[in-house]
């Protein structure tokens, strides 16, 4: 008789850990409440649907999250040949058509015999059974409260924000110029140039807006890469001009020169009828998006399909709770997996369904639960998230600060981009080793 596995939550996480069991010849349930539950943040009712940004970060050789999707392309990442499949024009970065991207996961996992999808609210850990939980930060308030009870301490959590995204045919182009960083990626984004008095009039505005209050009983806790941009800019006059509106690596064709501040705008589909405003996450009122972001030049009648918002994202503390396999500490039969992980990151998510859905499955086929390579990407960032000598945990992406380091590597290899990229590639090599040991064992 087939082991009973479930998996709880369709996000990113989910999806990839549901996949990853079945192609090992395993039945897996897997447990969407959407849509006769909703969220704060999701719209559809589709399977690994993206409520922030449309981008999976870096393609860059030499990159820590380039060395990441490396890795999970090498494991056989569903996700990644999705997101590869839905590619649009990005620079460097590989940004996905939002709709079909979550469109394409749904179509791939309901073809599969072995899964079956299964929309309702789950209000409690299972008893009994495999089970991963993928719920991600917007878990519902009664699993929610089950976890807790389980943990046997409260979660922590963190806000999160979103970009608003903007109707193209709204759009002054006259006012916008193609270009990508540095010429990098071709000419892939739309850019907005600022003068030093635009910028002044803009950032007055910006932090002068209304915000939507958050619940009297919480905290403003937030992290630390996804700040509203309003909370950014409160930390000085140009804290902006050195983080989303940064000018370096652009050149105003009416000028000739660097503009001042620059605000870039990205592909959100392949049909080009929509951009986002990149990491112009915020949780102002609505009326005051609209009268702020308009003062940025080509904007100025810009007309919104979605506002910037705030939500709570709730994780748990991985590393009193988890094995760096994934399993609890105290329940061989249950993993977590996602952004409640304590992962932050869309690829970081699929790392951590892919990783947990192969231990499920490895679990319920007699094998010992695996984890990667301490060198690797996947490897760094699992060790982090179930290191029990961690003081202060927060949620973290992946970088090369998480990586093992090579001391002789170091003292060899003066150059930083040298060492990174001689880094990525023995910790690919390592990957394709572990991978291949995988198949014997």
């Amino acid at each position: 008789m087939m082991p009973d596995i479930k998996v709880i939550g369709g996000g990113l996480a989910g999806s990839e850990a549901a996949w990853q069991i079945a192609r090992q010849g395993l039945d897996v349930a897997l447990y969407e409440m959407r849509p006769g539950m909703k969220t704060p943040a999701h719209t559809t009712d589709k399977l690994g649907e993206l409520v922030c940004s449309n981008s999976l970060k870096s393609e860059q050789e030499g990159t820590a999250p380039f060395l990441l999707k490396q890795e999970l392309r090498r494991m056989g990442s569903l996700l990644l040949s999705v997101a590869d499949e839905t590619r649009i024009p990005a620079g460097h970065a590989l940004a996905v058509d939002r709709a079909q991207f979550s469109h394409r996961i749904t179509e791939e996992i309901l073809k599969v015999p072995r899964i079956k999808v299964v929309r309702e609210e789950v209000r409690n850990l299972p008893a009994h059974g495999i089970t991963v939980v993928a719920t991600g930060p917007l878990t519902s308030q009664p699993l929610s409260e089950d976890i807790v009870r389980f943990a046997g301490a409260q979660n922590l959590y963190f806000y999160d924000a979103i970009s608003p995204i903007v109707d193209t045919g709204t759009l002054d182009r006259s006012k916008l110029f193609s270009a990508s960083r540095y010429g990098k990626g071709g000419e892939d984004y739309l850019n907005a140039a600022l003068s030093r008095e635009e910028y002044l009039r803009f950032y007055n505005a910006l932090v002068h807006a209304e915000s939507v209050p958050l619940k009297e009983f919480e905290k403003p806790v937030y992290f630390e890469s996804c700040l509203p941009i309003e909370e950014l800019a409160r930390r000085g006059i140009d804290t902006l001009r050195f983080g989303p509106m940064k000018p370096v690596g652009l050149i105003d064709p009416v000028t000739g020169k660097r503009p001042y501040a620059a605000v870039q705008l990205r592909l959100e589909n392949r049909m080009a009828d929509c951009y986002n405003l990149v990491g112009f996450q915020n949780h102002m009122k609505y009326p005051d998006q609209s009268r702020v972001f308009r003062m940025i030049p080509g904007l100025e009648n810009a007309e919104f399909i979605r506002f910037g918002q705030i939500h709570r994202n709730s994780y748990i503390h991985s590393p009193r709770l988890l094995h760096s396999n994934l399993q609890t500490r105290t329940n061989p039969c249950l993993f977590f997996a996602g952004q409640i992980c304590g992962v932050e990151g869309y690829i970081e998510s699929i790392a951590t369904g892919l990783l947990a859905g192969m231990n499920a499955g490895r679990l319920a086929r007699g094998k010992t639960p695996v984890s990667p390579p301490r060198q690797t990407a996947c490897g760094s960032l699992l060790n982090y998230i179930s290191f029990e000598g961690l003081k202060s945990f927060q949620p973290a992406n992946i970088t090369f600060g998480l990586l093992e380091t090579d001391g002789d590597l170091k003292k060899r290899i003066r150059d930083k981009k040298e060492r990174r990229r001689l880094q990525v590639h023995r910790a690919i090599a390592r990957m394709e080793e572990w991978i291949q040991s995988l198949d014997t064992d």
